[in-house]
């Protein structure tokens, strides 16, 4: 995406103060406020690419790492840690596979943090842009890309955390940013809100520049919005206007860093290898076995190691066993490594191809893909009774295409044909961060991951864990209130009126 580097760095210094008290207003040299930078398409430019950086935080951009992966796919029954006895360093990742939750630790002020930092540039461009003398084109893709991650970062926020702050006006006073807990159900009014409007005004995919949202990408949101609500004829009726995307015929391209933003991503979070800029994405690496070299892997050189921010994400032996011997997908997702303390350990292959500077990688992060909302149609029509043959269609439209070597399925009753979809989101979206939220919205989340829970503790060395270590007493307990993360300790302590999640 053009202009990263640049974006980020005025972005990081505008002043969107407009208090009028002299030492305020006064700005240094460093500083841009936001009354003389909205003025010209090129600077709501930067300000749109400056609004996109956020996500590169949220979804994997450091060597040790808090990328949503963790609570995404490590919170469930696809991917654990591989227990690391010369690092310790890193305990409130492994909490979060553990269910052992720190309000202080990073993955949750990560993703919390972040879709404010997300939130707040929206609101500034949204505040701006209706009165900007700039074209009509332009206004309308500025303004429908800040509306769609607006809702995004809130659709987020809200799945993980509950009920949180919704602010939708710049605020130009420090007491305005103090603002308590909206009801989630509030929270969902305006992320259909949102994401309708954008839908409405974003251009095709034909007609976008690559690397930014299109209204296909909007409609999608809305989709698993209305999906997560079990508005199931609202869900169908915004994905079937996703146009423009088909499946690739190579599952193992759809996620090669030679083929981004390809006819399958309607949405994906885009890095670019570079040791001196920060855009290179790490969790490709942050997911190999630690090593005292990673150049005994298949495109990566020759290094000290990495074995400081490796050993993440693993595929469980659980999803290993899970899937069908003859599905394609298998081989492109999941590879195995012999040597050093390892036997056959699996990790996640799909986001790992290398790089030529370790360990800067050029891997973009998938969000949302035509797959799924293939599988979001099968199970929006599924749902709404009646219709079996068409959620097959659906269906079959990702299990039997050429890329995964499988036949088709033939399945007419509906409770059965619901286990199909979510089994095929599984295999299909592996390691995309959809498995905890899925268990969570369908109401399979503490049955499945207590199972999970109890087989980590009688058998751990079969989780990674070495041999003679066995996690903690208070490890691997799941109760409900589970369900959703703790609130940042840090913005509880800034904010007097943001309350605390139960019983954390």
């Amino acid at each position: 995406m053009k202009q990263y580097i640049l974006t980020s760095l005025i972005i990081g210094l505008l002043c969107f103060s407009s208090c009028n008290d002299d030492y305020l207003t006064n700005l240094d040299v460093t500083k841009v406020s936001a009354e003389s930078f909205y003025q010209t398409e090129s600077d709501f430019e930067l300000a749109n690419v400056g609004m996109y950086v956020p996500l590169r935080s949220i979804y994997g951009n450091g060597l040790a790492d808090y990328g949503a992966w963790a609570m995404g796919e490590m919170r469930s029954d696809n991917t654990c840690f591989m227990y690391n006895m010369n690092n310790r360093g890193y305990a409130d990742r492994e909490y979060i596979d553990q269910f052992i939750d720190d309000a202080n630790g990073g993955a949750i002020s990560t993703k919390y943090d972040n879709n404010y930092i997300i939130i707040g540039r929206a609101n500034q461009i949204l505040a701006r842009v209706d009165d900007a003398d700039i074209s009509e084109s332009a206004r309308n893709n500025y303004k429908g890309q800040a509306l769609f991650l607006r809702a995004f970062a809130y659709f987020d926020l809200v799945q993980y955390f509950g009920d949180v702050p919704l602010v939708i006006e710049a605020p130009t006073t420090y007491d305005e940013t103090i603002v308590g807990r909206t009801s989630a159900t509030a929270v969902y009014e305006q992320i259909i809100k949102d994401a309708k409007e954008a839908a409405s005004i974003l251009p095709s995919v034909s007609e976008q520049a690559a690397g930014y949202v299109t209204n296909g990408a909007a409609y999608t949101l809305l989709g698993n919005v209305y999906l997560v609500l079990e508005e199931w004829s609202n869900a169908e009726d915004a994905l079937l206007n996703v146009t423009g995307y088909s499946l690739l015929d190579d599952y193992a391209s759809v996620f090669n860093p030679s083929n981004k933003n390809n006819n399958e991503m309607i949405f994906e979070v885009q890095y670019a290898a570079d040791d001196t800029k920060g855009t290179s994405s790490y969790f490709g690496v942050n997911f190999l076995p630690s090593l005292s070299s990673p150049g005994v892997l298949d495109g990566y050189p020759d290094n000290s190691g990495n074995n400081q921010y490796a050993g993440w994400n693993a595929p469980t032996p659980d999803l290993v066993a899970l899937f069908d011997e003859n599905d394609l997908r298998f081989e492109a997702s999941i590879a195995f490594f012999t040597g050093e303390i390892y036997e056959n350990q699996p990790y996640v292959k799909k986001f790992s191809h290398g790089c030529e500077i370790f360990p800067h990688c050029d891997e973009d992060w998938p969000v949302y893909r035509y797959a799924e909302v293939l599988l979001m149609l099968a199970e929006a029509v599924n749902e709404q009774g009646g219709r079996s043959s068409e959620a097959l269609a659906y269906l079959n439209a990702v299990h039997a295409h050429s890329r995964t070597g499988l036949s088709e399925l033939a399945i007419a009753d509906q409770s059965e044909l619901r286990d199909a979809i979510m089994l095929e989101r599984q295999f299909e979206l592996a390691f995309e961060n959809k498995r905890w939220l899925d268990l969570v919205r369908t109401g399979k989340a503490l049955e499945v991951m207590q199972a999970h829970c109890a087989k980590v503790l009688a058998n751990p060395q079969a989780y990674y864990y070495p041999a003679g270590v066995s996690p903690t007493a208070d490890s691997y307990q799941i109760d409900a209130h589970r369900l959703l993360f703790p609130i940042p300790d840090g913005q509880i302590r800034i904010n007097p009126l943001l309350t605390q999640n139960d019983d954390y």
